[in-house]
């Protein structure tokens, strides 16, 4: 019987810091940010505890272009994708690794002015510009 695995990953949260985009040697691009997500867990009297869990996150081209022109530290988002890890061994000889999520799809929960608008129906020219985007680029802004 053939063996499968699978590497799939959903996580949602809050960005930590601003965006961080780098050209790559190849000419593309990547963006990184860190993601804080809250898991729980029981205390010694009966109750939950809120225990924060950070992941750092990777889009590569258009998208993480778009990530990093559309958000900032605290901005909420949900990121669909894989697991990649890496391991390195420091100038001191010390080995270590690390797990990143490479996106595949990059959902806005709420973007920078999305919940100021005060109700108002009509998108800014920046939303309609993300919106218009999002057949390339595959990301969503949810107001």
């Amino acid at each position: 019987m053939p063996y499968t695995s699978i590497n799939h990953v959903t996580i949602s949260g809050n960005i930590t810091h601003d965006p961080e985009l780098r050209e790559l040697p190849s000419g593309g691009s990547v963006c990184h940010i860190r993601l804080a997500c809250n898991g729980r867990r029981r205390n010694a009297d009966g109750g939950y505890d809120q225990k924060p869990n950070y992941f750092d996150v990777s889009t590569f081209g258009a998208r993480g272009e778009t990530v990093h022109r559309y958000l900032q530290r605290g901005s909420g988002v949900v990121v669909t994708g894989r697991l990649d890890w890496s391991e390195w061994h420091t100038t001191e000889g010390e080995r270590r690794q690390s797990v990143t999520v490479i996106a595949d799809d990059v959902l806005f929960m709420n973007a920078p002015g999305a919940s100021s608008r005060d109700g108002a129906d009509e998108l800014d020219p920046g939303e309609e510009e993300l919106r218009a985007s999002q057949a390339g680029a595959q990301v969503e802004l949810v107001a």
